[in-house]
């Protein structure tokens, strides 16, 4: 995407994140790769940004500045927004599909109404940060890991946020719980 048509694109969204990232030779080669970039003033130091319909996710480091990561999103029908708080993280999470998730597709999720254990084969890959209203409440919404990378920059997911394993380790060690997501 030029650059026009990425400032176009954020004069749409008044919270939008405009980002003119210094591409290097890698990220030239992979657009979803972890890059600094510069972002419009004006989110709180700290804070997670996720722009769901440009697959990247902002975690804002300084004034004007953030971490842009590559994302997958929830298809049309399952994209979540809003402010949320990460209420809890864990390493090598356990997956349980939602009753929804099993209702809409039993020939992928009803063998795993149980759940599954953390590890290298689990769809949460390897670490998970849980949003949680301000009240505390689960959303039911993760930022978390994926045992398909080739699904970043897409709409594939039941609503939740992925990321590389190795994207989601690095923001995990960056975020402390009760660290403010906004998600458009």
């Amino acid at each position: 995407m030029n650059r026009r048509k990425l400032l176009t694109l954020g004069l749409g969204l008044p919270l939008a994140v405009i980002a003119a990232p210094r591409l290097g030779i890698a990220q030239a080669a992979d657009p979803y790769a972890p890059v600094e970039v510069p972002i419009r003033e004006g989110f709180e130091v700290g804070s997670i940004v996720v722009v769901s319909k440009d697959y990247f996710l902002y975690h804002v480091i300084a004034p004007g500045r953030a971490i842009r990561y590559g994302v997958a999103v929830g298809t049309a029908e399952l994209v979540w927004r809003g402010r949320a708080l990460v209420g809890r993280k864990v390493e090598w999470p356990s997956w349980t599909p939602t009753a929804a998730m099993i209702e809409r597709s039993p020939e992928h999720y009803a063998r795993y109404k149980d759940g599954m254990p953390g590890g290298p084969q689990n769809p949460l890959g390897a670490r998970a940060l849980y949003l949680h209203t301000e009240s505390g409440h689960d959303t039911a919404i993760r930022i978390h890991g994926t045992t398909d990378p080739g699904s970043i920059g897409r709409s594939v997911s039941n609503g939740c946020i992925r990321m590389r394993n190795e994207a989601v380790m690095d923001l995990f060690d960056r975020v402390p719980i009760g660290t403010p997501v906004y998600v458009y």
